[in-house]
Order: C-alpha cells, then sequence, then structure tokens
C-alpha cells in the first residue's frame, strides 16, 4: 500500500485509516509506505507541523517513510528544522533516505544512519531497510529530489545524485542476499529528466524491482511498466491529497525477478470513517474551524480564483500569467515593505508559493493561510537592474508552460516576447517612481525590491537572488507572508483586484474589457499596445501621457486636463466624449476618432 503528496489534507484521515485496515484484513502482511510531502499545504499543518499527521500516519502503521521536499519548508524559519524533528521523533515507523545528507544539520545528531537497518528503530532515518514479508526479504531504501535545495528550505541539508546513490544501494542488498528492492522516491514520476524522475531511475538503475513515488502527483490508475533491463521495473503513484491509496501485489520467481502485478488505486472518499480516528480527527478539525471562521473584516466581491493549466499549456495558470489573486498578494507585499523601507520599488512572489483560491464574500484567516501556507517571511534585496533582468528571464522562461518561479509583480510592468529563446525574452522591465511614472530600469542601477525569503535565498532555480543573499544584499524582515496578506485585505475591506496588464506577452494581441479604467494603468507601449473591447472611461487627474490604445468602442474623459497633458497613438473606433473633461481646449493630435466627438 502507497501514498504520496498528502500535504496535511486530513480531513479524509479517518477515511483513511479504513481503507488501509480493509487491506491489512485481507493481506496481514502488507507494506504501507509513504514518499513524501505530509507537510505543508492546509491549515493543520500550519496549526499543528506535522504532529496531526504522524499521529493518523501510526494510526495506520506507516511501514516507511522518505522525505519529500516540502518536508524542508521550515528550514529559513528560526527555529529550523524543529517541527521535521519532532515529526521524526512522533513517529511509530523509520524514515528511508540513501541521498539526503542530515550530518551538517546538528538537530538531527543520533537521529540518521548511512547505513541499511535490518532491524530498523522508529523515529530514526537510514539509507535502506530490510523488511520480511511472507518470509521473504525486501530491501526499501529512499530517494529525494535533488531540486530540494532550489524549491525548498533545506538549509545545510544536502542531496546527493539519486542514480549513484540508487546503484550503491541496489549493490548493498545485493551482498545481503536480497534480490528483492523498493525504492521509495520522491522525485516524480515524469518530473524534469534534467534534475530526475522515476522513469529515468528505473532506466539508469538495474536492480529495482518497484519504485513507490511522490512528487509529481501523478495518478497512475495501473503500474508502469519499465522493461529497459532482463528483469522489469514496476512504477506506482496515488496521485495527491489522500484521494486514493495505492495498492500493488508483486509475485516474484526465486531470482527475485517480477512474473505477474495487479495494481489498483482504492478512493478513500468512498470509506466510512474509522471511528477512533475520527474522534482524534474532530479535536484538531474543531481547532482548525475556528482559525477558518475568524474574520480579517474584509469582503472580496468576487472569486480570487487560482487556475491551473492541467496540462493544457493554452489555459490560464498562476503559474505563467497575471492574475487578481497575484496582484493583491504583491500589493501587500509592497506596502508592507514600504512601511521598513521606503525605498523598495517593486515586490514579486512566486506563482508556486500561492496555493489557494479565496471565496468571494466575507474572507477569513483560514482563507488567506490557505493561500499561502507555507510560512514564508516577506525580505527585502538590493539588486541591479542587470539581476533584475536576469531573473525575469528565468520567470517567464518556460512559458507557456507552468514554472512555479513564475513571478507576479507590484509596481512594476514587466514585457516579454515569448517567440524568443529563454534567456532573450524579456522586452522591457519599468517601475512606478515617485512621481507615478512608470520608468524603465537601468541595468548599471541598484534597486531594493521586496519577496518572500524563500526566493529571495534563490529559491525556484533563481541564482541570482542566491548570489544576491550570499553577499549580503537580502535582509529577512521576518514578518509572516500570510500575516501581512491579512493585513492588506483588512486595510481595503472591500477587495477587488483586476488585472492590470502588468505581465504582458508582447506576441500575444489581448483584448482587454471596457468599463472604468484608471489613467494610470490606460496606456500601453509601442510594443505592447492595448486593445480594450467595449466602451471605456478615464479619469485624468495629473498624468501627464496617454500612448499605444485602440477603444473598440467608445472613450469618454472625465476629470481635469493639463496642458501638458499629450496624447500618442490613440485610435477610438466609436465615439470620442470631452463634455465632462474639464479644460479649456482639447487638441487631437494623435487621436483618431472613427465617430463623433462630443463636447
Amino acid at each position: 500500500m502507497h501514498f504520496n503528496d498528502t500535504h496535511a489534507h486530513l480531513d479524509n484521515a479517518a477515511k483513511r485509516v479504513t481503507a488501509v485496515n480493509e487491506v491489512r484484513a485481507e493481506k496481514p502482511d502488507a507494506l504501507l509506505l509513504d514518499a513524501g510531502d505530509v507537510f505543508s499545504g492546509t491549515l493543520y499543518f500550519n496549526e499543528f507541523l506535522g504532529e496531526a499527521d504522524v499521529k493518523f500516519m501510526n494510526m495506520m502503521k506507516v511501514d516507511a517513510m522518505t522525505f519529500g521536499n516540502h518536508e524542508f519548508d521550515l528550514g529559513s524559519s528560526p527555529e529550523g528544522h524543529q517541527a521535521l524533528k519532532e515529526f521524526i521523533q512522533a513517529a511509530n515507523f523509520p524514515f528511508v533516505s540513501s541521498n539526503v545528507d542530515f550530518s551538517k544539520d546538528p538537530l538531527f545528531e543520533g537521529l540518521f544512519s548511512t547505513k541499511i537497518a535490518t532491524t530498523p528503530e522508529n523515529s530514526h532515518i537510514y539509507n535502506g531497510i530490510v523488511k520480511e514479508i511472507n518470509g521473504e526479504k525486501v530491501g526499501i531504501f529512499g530517494l529525494t529530489t535533488a531540486e530540494t535545495a532550489n524549491i525548498s528550505s533545506p538549509g545545510a541539508i544536502e542531496f546527493k545524485d539519486y542514480i549513484e546513490e540508487a546503484k550503491k544501494m541496489v549493490a548493498e542488498f545485493e551482498k545481503m542476499g536480497i534480490n528483492k528492492v523498493i525504492a521509495l522516491t520522491h522525485i516524480g514520476y515524469d518530473d524534469n529528466p534534467n534534475v530526475d524522475n522515476d522513469i529515468e531511475l528505473a532506466k539508469a538503475v538495474e536492480g529495482i524491482d518497484v519504485i513507490v513515488g511522490g512528487h509529481s502527483h501523478s495518478t497512475l490508475a495501473k503500474p508502469i511498466v519499465i522493461d529497459d533491463h532482463e528483469a522489469p521495473t514496476l512504477i506506482v503513484q496515488a496521485g495527491q491529497y489522500a484521494e486514493h491509496l495505492g495498492v500493488l501485489d508483486v509475485t516474484f520467481d526465486g531470482q527475485g525477478v517480477v512474473v505477474s502485478h495487479n495494481g489498483e488505486l482504492i478512493k478513500i472518499g468512498e470509506k466510512k470513517e474509522n471511528p477512533e480516528a475520527a474522534k482524534v480527527l474532530k479535536e484538531y478539525a474543531e481547532q482548525i474551524e475556528k482559525v477558518k471562521n475568524e474574520p480579517t473584516g474584509a469582503t472580496a466581491t468576487q472569486t480570487l480564483e487560482n487556475p491551473r493549466t492541467g496540462g493544457d499549456v493554452t489555459m490560464p495558470s498562476v503559474r505563467k500569467n497575471e492574475t487578481p489573486l497575484g496582484n493583491l498578494i504583491t500589493d501587500g507585499m509592497l506596502a508592507k515593505a514600504k512601511t521598513y523601507n521606503s525605498e523598495v520599488v517593486m515586490a514579486f512572489q512566486n506563482g508556486g508559493g500561492i496555493r489557494e483560491a479565496i471565496q468571494a464574500g466575507p474572507i477569513t484567516v483560514g482563507e488567506v493561510i490557505s493561500v499561502l501556507p507555507f510560512g514564508n517571511t516577506l525580505a527585502t534585496m538590493d539588486v541591479s537592474g542587470a539581476e533584475l533582468k536576469q531573473a525575469f528571464e528565468i520567470s517567464v522562461g518556460q512559458y507557456p508552460a507552468e514554472n512555479g518561479g513564475f513571478l507576479h509583480v507590484s509596481g512594476a510592468k514587466v514585457q516579454f516576447d515569448s517567440t524568443q529563446p529563454t534567456g532573450k525574452r524579456i522586452v522591457s522591465i519599468a517601475y512606478k517612481n515617485a512621481d507615478g511614472q512608470y520608468v524603465d530600469v537601468q541595468d548599471e542601477k541598484t534597486y531594493t525590491v521586496a519577496t518572500n525569503a524563500f526566493t529571495a535565498k534563490g529559491g525556484d532555480g533563481y541564482d541570482v537572488f542566491k548570489k544576491a543573499y550570499a553577499e549580503g544584499r537580502v535582509t529577512d524582515l521576518g514578518l509572516s507572508d500570510w500575516e501581512n496578506l491579512r493585513d492588506h485585505v483588512a486595510s481595503l475591506k472591500t477587495v477587488n483586484p483586476k488585472v492590470e496588464q502588468r505581465i504582458v506577452d508582447v506576441s500575444e494581441n489581448v483584448e482587454l474589457p471596457g468599463g472604468e479604467v484608471d489613467a494610470d494603468d490606460f496606456s500601453g507601449t509601442a510594443e505592447a499596445p492595448k486593445v480594450y473591447n467595449g466602451n471605456v472611461t478615464v479619469a485624468i487627474s495629473d498624468l501627464a501621457s496617454f500612448e499605444h490604445v485602440t477603444v473598440k468602442g467608445n472613450l469618454s474623459f472625465t476629470g481635469d486636463l493639463s496642458e501638458h497633458t499629450t496624447f500618442t497613438n490613440i485610435v477610438i473606433e466609436g465615439d470620442l466624449d470631452v463634455s465632462e473633461l474639464n479644460t479649456e481646449r482639447f487638441t487631437f493630435y494623435g487621436i483618431q476618432v472613427s465617430g463623433d466627438v462630443i463636447f
């Protein structure tokens, strides 16, 4: 039996216990393995830091677990990996991890061994362990993705090459006379092959019979068979959030070769709750409900979606497109950072760190925490314009594919051209200066920006920021990201963020809806002109120029027109209404009107 990527989704924990017990009633010797990422994802983790999860894992009598990248999410907190240490110490099962080196983190002293344990102790970490099933010895070893160094906060914990370590483990088991080997992995079924994944592991390492995987959240309805060697390798994975319990039955011949197998995914939602587990869950759930229901004092006028592509790159995603929710979060980051350092010019947030939507209606604390569940803190950073351009090249480098490192921005506008090669896509980056004007970033100048500590330390592959951190150019303000968002929405009271063309692919001709448009956001650029489909009203205050816009409808200007205001390449396919404009004279230079002009 196997789970992976449960991410503290415990509302179904009592049903999970039932599913495991039912399988064990038929197959008493069945192993239960967990492929990692128990940590992070819901309020259960934010409140209990793994305590609740391990209690249910003990009830299910887990046989072994490997570490996912999210087990290391709290490494940058003042307490470091204390929560992970306590999780391990509370576990009534061992952990397997052959390519993770804990030796440089003193918290784990005495908890890990680089050997294979034939009689493993609970609450300890081993490279591998030996279990006896139906009278046969089975070797189990663990692997964790090397991406953890970039996408989590492991601190002093290091990650070795997964192929090399896997080969060592198979060889060690063979020396012990063990010819049935399970790799318990958190490297992804078909994740980036340039880093690590289960398919590449099966092809590269002979002697692994079964790979029980995680990380890619892959729902493999049936085992995948890799036949690159004399003996086949089976790969299984059970999706995410404990929606399924994976079950695999394997028959070996006398030489330890898989000769038959049968695998399935059992739907947890269809099971009844285990009464004992339900009582335990109720205690935790009641505390969670209290947190969930605390009001922020703010109301969302519409649902702030958190879209994903689902594999269809033509669909929008928080990991490749500007979203209202991303704008809301970064606006709050920028506002908070400016209270500590008035020189901060922009803020950005990695899309992979935005985990849930905010529903229309009153916004609760629980919703806010679910949006930003990783316990990140706000940091400021001094970087050059050239470094900012390097960073945003990474941000849009995988477009139109998703990228957890895609940066949402506030206080800036980023234009890129997705038809250009990766690394050469950024067209321009402009920040809003003290006068409210957008000014192009200059390569040689230094700018103070705000982001979360994870990104500032180089998370998601931002080596340019990692360098800045190493050089002492990052200041961690120690302010919780979800608390910042809570305070920001509370200050707004009515929450209604929009897509404002902060991040634009100039190769796409995107049409915007009509309506009331802020003067600051009305204009486009020569590379990326804006097109509004519908009637538009713009209230002019002291903005000096309007440029590169097509309105497929009527355009109305209201407010006060300065004698210094200019218009460039404004095309109006309907009427131009300036009857509500306070001005002694109005020049049409730079404006093309197909309809009537109304004074």
